[in-house]
Formats: C-alpha cells, structure tokens, sequence
C-alpha cells in the first residue's frame, strides 16, 4: 500500500502536527488555497491513496499518529474512532452530511467532529437542475443515439410552469428555490422542521408529505440520511406520486429505496429518476442503469473549481479552530 506524504520546512508559528486527507477532490499534486494553510504550518500531510471513499480498516491503517482527520465521504464508524490514537482531536468533515460518522463514538473518547454546511450548495442545487433537464429531456440517452449513428424524435417534458416538491430546505433546498423561479415553476416545500417566516421570505408555504407527492411533477431531494429519513421515498411514497413524476436525488442514496424505483420505473408507475448518490457507493451493476429514463452521476454534486476551494478552505479552517483551542462555529460533536 502507497501512502503519499508531504513533508514542509517549520517556522515559528508552525504547529507541525499530521493531518490525514482523504476527500478525492483533495490530492498532492493539486493546487489548493486550503492545504497550502496547512503546509504554510508545517503540517505532514497524508493524502487518500485510493481515489474513493475509504472503508473503515482502510481509515485505520492510516491513523497512525494523525492528529486532524479532514474526511471525505468515508465510512468512519465505531470501529474507527476506537481504534484512533489518543493524537486525534478533530474528524472535520469535507462537505455537509455527517451521516457516515458516529458522533456518539466521537463523543465519548473526545475527538470533535466539524461539517461544511453550505459550502458547496450552489454547486449541488445547480446539478439538480442539471439532472431535472436531462432526464425531462432524455439527454443522455438521445445523445448515445446520435452517437450511434440514429437520428430519432423523442419527446420530453418542460420544466416551465411544473409543481416542484423541495423536500428539505436547508441551504441547498433554498437554492433549488431561488433556481425554480426563472422556470416560472410551483413550489411547494416540505420541512417539518424549517420555520414558516423562512418559507415566507421565499414567497413559499409549507406543504404537507401526501399534497407534496400527489401535485408535484417533479421531486427534488435536500436532506440528511438518519434512521427517519432511510427509504423515505419507498414503495408506498411512489405509489402516491404521478406516475410521470421524475424525482431527483443529490443527498444521500439511502432515502430513495432503489429497488422500490427500479420496480416502479420498469412498470412504468414513474416517470424518471436522477441520481448522484446511491445507497451503496460505488453501486455496482445497478438493474436502473438498464433503463434510458434513469441518468446517473457519481456522487459529484459538490465537485467544482468554487465548491471545492470553498469546502476545504472551510474544513481546513474549522479543523485548524479546534487544533489550536478557537471555538469553532461549526461543530456537530
């Protein structure tokens, strides 16, 4: 196993502590603002050699004598945080979501745990917009026809005027919003947990689960996975939808119980599906991937030149708040 490692010269005000990296977008030979911060204090740093999601004796074995852990989507579970040295302050997660993290198990041997949260939004409420257009339009599958030498007629849908259910509406969600406007779409929002004042800042009202998935033609999800939310979108939620009704997902894979979809979209009991996260990751030889209504991305909503400054600059920065003793904003453990 290849482990890379950068190793920088100290100055005074260095604090030359480990730090292992293993958000994908993050790599040596990559410039980046955030891990120059780091290097600037003479900080090792000990780069994710796998180019995915680490597993959890895969973070172990990379442990040794870390002080800071900035973590991608790993699954940083029970078994990892016992097994971190007594060096390990801070897990700061690259990105919002801290699903894959067990903050109880942080809790309890004292390691903090940090988020991101909207740091990358615009860059993910922008590819849900992106996934809408191309499966209403059947993008990807026109453009492998012409590829392949046809020249077919396909009809899609417009987004112009269509009810839009938001589930969840954070800053992502807001966004999604703002976005739904120059469509001249309907909004219609649920959130059992957003305030109605917030909604009423955006011309919006809350709706109820059942109103959302009977009126909106399109379904776009923006929330965490927990023990709630797992297979939120099932077969009895698809069931109450339109059976044209195309749903979108740039959160997490365990909210939409995909064999439910795969079923639902083979009989023709719903109209498409976008996806950029998948309950396992990557998903394997999915039966959705047989179907042109179906479009796919790999888990890359948050992956552009601005989010990607701004996730690390953040991570960086809350990671570099608990290290050196400063109260830091945005800690979830």
């Amino acid at each position: 196993m290849t482990v890379w490692k950068r190793t920088f010269e100290c100055r005074e005000d260095e604090i030359g502590l480990k730090i292992l990296i293993t958000p994908t977008s993050l790599t040596p030979d990559r410039p980046s603002a955030a891990l120059d911060l780091l290097r600037a204090r003479g900080c090792e740093l000990v780069f994710n050699d796998l180019g995915r999601p680490l597993q959890p004796q895969e973070i172990i074995a990379r442990l040794d004598g870390v002080d800071g852990y900035l973590a991608g989507l790993d699954y940083i579970t029970a078994e990892v945080i016992e097994a971190a040295p007594p060096s390990l302050k801070v897990i700061s997660r690259y990105g919002a979501g801290y699903d894959r993290v067990d903050l109880e198990a942080a809790n309890k041997k004292g390691i903090a745990v940090t988020n991101t949260p909207g740091a990358n939004a615009q860059a993910v409420a922008e590819l849900a917009f992106g996934l809408m257009l191309a499966v209403a339009r059947k993008i990807p599958a026109l453009d492998r026809a012409v590829r392949d030498g046809k020249w077919i007629r396909s009809n899609g849908v417009e987004l112009y005027g269509k009810p839009l259910g938001i589930v969840g509406f954070g800053a992502i969600g807001k966004l999604v919003a703002r976005q739904a406007k120059g469509f001249s779409m309907h909004v219609l929002v649920y959130d059992p947990y957003v305030d109605d004042q917030v909604l009423a800042e955006y011309g919006l009202r809350r709706a109820a689960w059942e109103e959302l998935l009977a009126q909106s033609d399109f379904i776009s999800l923006h929330l965490p996975l927990n023990e709630q939310t797992k297979h939120l979108i099932n077969a009895d939620a698809i069931s109450r939808m339109k059976t044209t009704a195309i749903l979108i997902n740039t959160s997490r894979g365990g909210l939409i119980d995909e064999q439910a979809a795969y079923e639902a979209l083979a009989a023709g009991r719903l109209g498409g599906l976008g996806l950029d996260a998948f309950e396992a990751e990557p998903p394997g030889d999915s039966p959705l991937f047989k179907l042109d209504q179906v479009v796919v991305t790999p888990h890359t909503g948050a992956h552009t030149e601005e989010a990607i400054a701004n996730t690390a600059m953040m991570a960086v920065r809350n990671l570099l708040d608990v290290l050196e003793g400063r109260p830091c904003s945005y800690r979830v453990a």
